[in-house]
């Protein structure tokens, strides 16, 4: 690699994969050094876990190389370079750092324990960089709450009040094109499909999520379901949906890698409204926003102890392993065609909706009383969206030892009258059944 004399900035890409309303990126650029770029295809991120499973699935490693090829487009843009490696952060770092001469390594802010891990791994070796980390990834800034994080309320709709019409949302940040011309030999590509241990795959003609990965994407969807459809307005209504690509916004995959921030999101929101109207719909996308934060906040509060068979509650239920059961769940063959018809979707796909998810969780955890743990697990295998508060703290909020304080369990069967009283889902996933 070409070796540079000067100072530079590092800007280390994790979950954070855009460059508009980029906090990493900002910092990075405010004190006029050269700024650099790494991302890292960790082979640990395809490896098995512990109940079995790849922790990173086909469809979501897709979504990542696309993702990553786009990254790299708009930060030549910016005349930034972005280095790319499969391999382990603190095996490439440290040796950045030194040949491009890194004073300072800039990174979004993480606090879950296999990213700081990592992250500590990658600073031991690290001798002589200054660290700056900053939060990245949340509608309300954890600087601007009005309690401490300590404080956060066990029930959502508590948390939404002491935030919502009380704190005031930051305006988005702006990335500035870099003056000097990139002059770095980056001779580093994307990985591609088979050098992370698949085959290549071409997306479900029924999947309801048949967008690529990347920002750019990202931002091609906001202005299609806001301003070309307007079907921002009818989001109420319809995002309860199970079949096709707009009965919801389809933001959480972008939204979990970081392509596109919630800030965004929340201001085009009010540009729709400031053009067009405001309405129930409007105002139910930014409050989906708000869960998403509240799981953001319940991570920060209760560290590790999301991961844990007693889940934030610390309640001591009989939790079963049974591995037909688990096997059978996950093939779409258990007693209820709604949760089979879901379970098929999500292992042909990587998609799932919010009310599949809702009911197949329950399913797994309440009515089979399996360890949901392991549901957790396979929803992190298999899933687009994958956004590791949000997918915890759901299974802990649907499993009783999470944050709801009705302890629901989803009566399936009338939950497909409900939603799919026509049976159109069903027949979509098992008639005929080909999977």
């Amino acid at each position: 690699m070409q070796k540079t004399k000067n100072n530079n900035n590092l800007v280390w890409f994790r979950k954070d994969l855009r460059t508009i309303d980029n906090a990493v990126l900002f910092e990075a650029q405010k004190n006029g050094n050269k700024v650099i770029a790494v991302y890292c295809f960790d082979p640990r991120h395809f490896a098995i876990d512990k109940f079995g499973f790849k922790k990173t699935e086909k469809f979501r490693a897709k979504f990542l190389i696309e993702t990553i090829t786009d990254l790299k487009a708009q930060l030549n843009k910016l005349n930034i370079e972005l280095l790319i490696f499969h391999a382990q952060p603190e095996d490439i770092i440290p040796q950045l750092c030194i040949d491009y001469d890194i004073n300072t390594v800039f990174l979004q802010k993480e606090w879950t324990s296999e990213e700081l891990r990592i992250e500590n791994a990658v600073k031991s070796k690290c001798k002589n960089c200054h660290w700056l980390s900053v939060y990245n990834q949340f509608l309300y800034h954890p600087e601007d709450i009005n309690f401490n994080i300590s404080a956060t309320p066990h029930v959502f709709t508590v948390f939404r009040k002491k935030l919502e019409n009380n704190i005031e949302i930051r305006p988005e940040l702006n990335i500035i094109k870099s003056l000097e011309d990139n002059q770095i030999k980056n001779n580093t590509t994307t990985p591609s499909l088979t050098d992370l241990g698949f085959k290549d795959f071409d997306t479900h003609v029924n999947s309801a999520f048949p967008f690529q990965g990347g920002e750019t994407h990202a931002l091609n969807r906001l202005q299609d379901y806001f301003f070309n459809t307007k079907k921002l307005g009818f989001y109420k209504k319809t995002r309860n949906g199970l079949v096709g690509k707009d009965y919801s916004s389809k933001f959480s995959p972008w939204l979990a890698n970081g392509s596109i921030s919630a800030k965004t999101i929340y201001w085009q929101v009010k540009d729709f409204e400031n053009q067009h109207f405001k309405n129930q719909s409007t105002y139910w996308l930014i409050f989906e926003l708000i869960w998403r934060d509240y799981f953001k906040y319940i991570s920060l509060k209760h560290s590790n102890q999301i991961f844990k068979l007693e889940g934030i509650l610390q309640k001591n239920y009989t939790w079963k392993t049974d591995q037909n059961s688990i096997q059978n769940w996950m093939n779409g063959d258990t007693a209820s065609d709604f949760v089979n018809a879901n379970m098929l979707e999500l292992k042909n796909t990587g998609w799932m909706s919010n009310r599949g998810r809702q009911n197949v969780a329950s399913y797994f955890a309440k009515s089979l009383e399996l360890d949901w743990r392991i549901g957790a697990a396979y929803f992190e295998s298999l899933l687009l969206d994958y956004d590791v508060h949000s997918n915890y703290g759901n299974w802990m909020y649907v499993a009783g030892v999470g944050n709801d304080p009705r302890d629901r369990t989803f009566n399936v069967q009338l939950q497909a009258e409900r939603y799919d009283s026509s049976g159109k889902f069903r027949n979509l996933w098992l008639q005929p059944r080909l999977f």
